[in-house]
């Protein structure tokens, strides 16, 4: 079973695969991100954890992200759920209750497709995905080791309906004919309301553990989905962007990367029922500040 210690540990055995930063010391503790709106432009939101936890919205979260843009701030929502395309991670949050418009959102899926080069490729997904915006050329990766072997690369979008079979087949493989894997989403676990889930990135380094010059991780900490949020702020100098999450080795560290500022929310995510402190003193990551909810 996932803990909070373990997820926090793993991140650190990884570390070297993700971008190097220099620290902060400390953290300063606001009560409400409307105490620093006069030093941001644009809010940068992680969602599990922070905006949501599994199907259910954190309470006040929908109204917080409407006194933002009340203040003149721009809101984008970065997150690296891969399960879904555009059309289903926007109805996604409509089910939750938050009022996001189409250009506020931005997936690891989206930076991990555009990434993507010709071939026959392997995709792990969610058995619900309808893969519209994938290539013709793709096979739903399974049960049949016939498919991982005829693939020249792999794509894992999801673990909804992986397997320790599965992901030893596709272990196997590698080992058979080493090719290129894409994780679509970085992180190792995900907040939800029954515990942690696990998600593509823990699967990905496992793989990445034997075969670490095939296996590129998309998402946060990485930098393909900071280009996207830049992109979509073209005029924005980045200390004046905020990234708000409540994991320290992929929301805080790759914005600190990007010269971002941050915000760690540490009442419902990762860090929830723990003091975050020596957390962040173990990793050397520190937010600029920290709340416990937005």
């Amino acid at each position: 079973m996932l803990t909070t210690q373990s997820i926090f540990d793993r991140y650190q055995e990884v570390r070297a695969r993700f971008p190097q930063v220099a620290a902060h010391k400390d953290s300063c503790d606001i009560q409400s991100l409307l105490d620093i709106t006069n030093q941001v432009d644009a809010f940068v939101f992680d969602a599990f954890g922070v905006l949501n936890v599994g199907e259910t919205m954190i309470p006040g979260a929908d109204k917080r992200l409407e006194q933002l843009r009340e203040n003149g701030c721009a809101v984008r929502i970065l997150t690296n759920a891969a399960s879904y395309d555009r059309c289903g991670a926007i109805a996604k949050f409509k089910r939750l209750g938050l009022r996001v418009e189409d250009d506020e959102i931005i997936t690891s899926r989206e930076a991990a497709l555009q990434n993507l080069n010709q071939g026959k490729w392997g995709v792990i997904a969610a058995d619900t995905d309808p893969l519209r915006d994938l290539p013709d050329t793709v096979i739903r990766l399974q049960d049949i080791y016939a498919d991982y072997e005829q693939v020249d690369q792999f794509l894992f979008l999801s673990t909804a309906n992986w397997t320790v079979t599965q992901q030893d087949l596709l272990l196997s493989a590698m080992q058979h004919r080493p090719r290129l894997l894409r994780i679509g989403n970085a992180d190792l676990a995900a907040p939800r309301d029954e515990g942690f889930s696990v998600e593509p990135g823990h699967f990905g380094h496992q793989i990445a553990d034997l075969f670490p010059d095939y296996v590129q991780f998309f998402g946060k900490p990485f930098p393909e989905v900071y280009d996207l949020v830049e992109g979509s702020l073209p005029s924005l100098p980045s200390d004046r962007i905020v990234m708000c999450g409540d994991t320290l080795h992929t929301d805080i560290l790759g914005a600190v990367a990007r010269g971002w500022r941050t915000v760690l929310v540490t009442q419902d995510g990762l860090f929830a029922g723990y003091d975050t402190k020596p957390f962040s003193e173990r990793s050397g990551i520190f937010a600029d500040w920290r709340l416990k909810r937005i």
